[in-house]
């Protein structure tokens, strides 16, 4: 569904537009004086309805989605991360002695 907005409604309100656009997949048609400039969606939304996701891309959301790792929170992210950090930090200092 897409939704006429002006530009100030759509940077005063930003992050509400995009949690919409995200949540509702809502598309948004930013007016500049009463002109469309711009249209806000997810980059989901984008890559199903206006762009093709590349190959990788692709490739990277089905092994995450095999391996039950595109419903992890924030925080399990950042440990996933950290825990990469230091075991290549390990692997880095071992290969220096």
């Amino acid at each position: 569904m897409s939704r006429r907005i002006d530009a100030h409604t759509a940077r005063t309100q930003f992050g509400q537009v995009m949690d919409r656009a995200i949540a509702n997949k809502e598309r948004f048609v930013v007016d500049r004086r009463g002109e469309p400039a711009v249209v806000i969606l997810s980059v989901q939304d984008y890559l199903e309805n206006v762009a093709t996701a590349p190959d990788w891309l692709r490739e990277a959301w089905a092994d995450a989605k095999k391996r039950g790792l595109d419903k992890l929170t924030m925080d399990e992210i950042d440990a996933e991360i950290d825990a990469y950090r230091r075991d290549k930090l390990a692997a880095r200092t071992a290969a220096q002695k």
